[in-house]
C-alpha cells in the first residue's frame, strides 16, 4: 500500500525534475545563442566592416579640425577628448587637427589595394614594379599600413594628427607638436600606439608620432580583438595570400606601445 500511495508522488517530482533540467539545458542555449550573436557583431565592428556614418555612437570631425579632406568621423568619445585635448594646447601655443579618423574596412581595402598595385607611390616607388616577390612587397607596406580588417582606425578610437609623415614631426613645428603630445596626450586619454621599435616592442608597424589612440576605448577594443577575430577572418584584399605565415595579430595589432595595452 505504501508504495503504491507514493509512486504517483515520486513519478510527478521525477517529471518536475526532468522538466526543470529540460528548461535549464533550453535556456543555456538560448544564452549561448545570444552570445554568439552578440560576438558576431563584434567581430564585425572590430573588423571595420561597417560605415560609421549610419553608427549613433559615432560623430563627424567638425571641418575647422578636419585636415584629411573628406568627411571623417569618430567615436563621440574619441571626439570629445580630442576636443578638450585641442583646446588645451591651444592655450601652450599648439595647433592640434585630425588628419585621419575613423577607417572602415573598405577604406582601408583602397589604401592598402593603392600600394600593393603601385598606383600609390611608397618611397618613392612603385612597389609592384619594384618589388616583384609577394611576401616582400607584403612585408614592405606593414611598415607603415595595417591591413584591411587588422587597422585601429576600424574602432574611432584612433587618430592621425596634423601630419602623416615622419618628417613633418623632425621639423620645428612637427617637433613641437610631438613634444607637448608626449608630455600632455595621457592626462586626456591618449597614448602614441607605435612608438621606437626596439627591446619593448621588436615587432610592429614602425614608429608613428601621428598616430594616437583614446585608450579608454582603445583598451577593451584591443582585448576582444585578441579573443574574437583568428587569421581567417583577415582577408579579402591584394596580397591576402600572404596573411598566412605572419602572424599578423601577435606581431602587429597586439604590438603596440606596452604602455599602450
Amino acid at each position: 500500500m505504501i508504495f503504491i500511495v507514493l509512486t504517483p508522488r515520486l513519478t510527478s517530482d521525477f517529471m518536475d525534475l526532468r522538466q526543470k533540467k529540460e528548461n535549464e539545458e533550453i535556456e543555456q542555449r538560448i544564452l549561448k545563442a545570444e552570445q554568439a550573436l552578440k560576438e558576431a557583431k563584434v567581430k564585425v565592428y572590430l573588423l571595420g566592416k561597417f560605415d560609421p556614418a549610419e553608427r549613433k555612437d559615432f560623430a563627424p570631425v567638425p571641418e575647422k579640425y578636419n585636415i584629411g579632406g573628406y568627411k571623417m568621423y569618430l567615436r563621440k568619445e574619441t571626439l570629445n577628448a580630442f576636443l578638450k585635448m585641442r583646446e588645451a594646447a591651444e592655450a601652450d601655443g599648439v595647433e592640434l587637427k585630425i588628419a585621419s579618423a575613423a577607417r572602415n574596412f573598405d577604406y582601408q581595402k583602397d589604401l592598402w589595394n593603392k600600394k600593393w598595385t603601385g598606383y600609390t607611390i611608397v618611397d618613392g616607388e612603385d612597389l609592384s614594379k619594384s618589388i616583384s616577390d609577394g611576401r616582400e612587397r607584403f612585408k614592405k607596406i606593414l611598415e607603415y599600413s595595417a591591413v584591411p580588417s587588422a587597422s585601429r582606425h576600424h574602432w574611432g578610437t584612433d587618430i592621425d594628427i596634423n601630419n602623416a609623415n615622419p618628417k613633418y614631426f623632425e621639423g620645428e613645428t612637427g617637433g613641437k607638436v610631438y613634444d607637448w603630445l608626449v608630455k600632455n596626450a595621457k592626462d586626456f586619454g591618449f597614448c602614441q600606439t607605435y612608438n621606437l621599435k626596439g627591446e619593448n616592442r621588436p615587432t610592429g608597424h614602425n614608429e608613428e608620432k601621428w598616430h594616437w589612440s583614446y585608450l579608454p576605448l582603445a583598451r577593451t577594443f584591443t582585448e576582444e580583438y585578441k579573443n574574437l577575430v583568428k587569421e581567417k577572418d583577415i582577408s579579402g584584399f591584394e596580397g591576402g595570400e600572404f596573411v598566412e605565415g605572419e602572424d599578423l595579430i601577435k606581431n602587429y595589432v597586439l604590438s603596440i606601445n606596452p604602455d599602450c595595452l
